[in-house]
């Protein structure tokens, strides 16, 4: 009976760690830097944050991938970008970022910005080059730029200065799972083996949390 018991706690805590295909080897420093101290996020579901910049080449490339990957994702998992400011050359697409939002444009636009600065060679990385740019893609004018120079959205553009500093970002494209678990900074893989760790991480919060898919 003793050994029947233990047969039954062995099988629920493998269980435990292989819900929805979370792996039991995980491991800190390899797979996950955690963050300290953990950022707080919404109760019963699984928050995952894409650092990135529009000015990052590797953004770039990963960028289809996790358009794709983000439509596979199930009910419970929040998904949302946070555009990082590690020089002043990036503010300026930040704020992009933030206004194509607030306009309801992120959707037809957002890949779009990633296409003009690394294939058409068009300079985002001042006010001016955003706003021209807006403006070739149909959005009127003043009302992107009084959206672009507006409180809400500078409000935003700090908030991610402080985000980038609150969950440790060194490098992008990063991403951050359940508010704890943050994807290495040498993760020496590719971008389709970047997003499958996502993935393992967010079974990994999951399971944690009890959650069912």
């Amino acid at each position: 009976m003793l050994k029947y018991r233990n047969l039954l706690a062995i099988v629920g805590l493998l269980l435990v760690l292989f819900a929805g295909g979370a792996r039991a080897d995980l491991k800190q420093g390899r797979d996950y830097d955690l963050i300290n101290p953990p950022q707080p996020t919404e109760k019963g579901k699984v928050e995952v944050i894409e650092f990135f910049s529009y000015m990052c080449p590797h953004c770039d490339h990963i960028d289809p991938l996790v358009n794709k990957w983000q439509k596979t994702l199930a009910r419970d998992v929040v998904f949302r970008r946070v555009p990082v400011i590690f020089r002043q050359q990036w503010e300026a697409p930040a704020r992009l970022y933030y206004t194509l939002e607030a306009m309801g444009e992120l959707d037809r636009l957002h890949s779009a910005a990633f296409t003009a600065i690394h294939r058409e060679n068009i300079d985002l990385s001042t006010d001016a080059g955003v706003i021209n740019w807006a403006a070739t893609k149909g959005l009127d004018r003043k009302k992107f730029a009084d959206t672009f120079n507006s409180f809400a959205v500078q409000s935003k553009t700090q908030g991610s200065r402080q985000k980038q500093g609150a969950y440790g970002i060194q490098g992008v494209p990063a991403f951050v799972v359940a508010g704890q678990y943050r994807t290495p900074d040498n993760f020496s893989g590719g971008y389709d083996d970047l997003l499958k760790l996502v993935t393992e991480l967010i079974n990994h919060s999951r399971a944690e949390q009890g959650l069912k898919k």
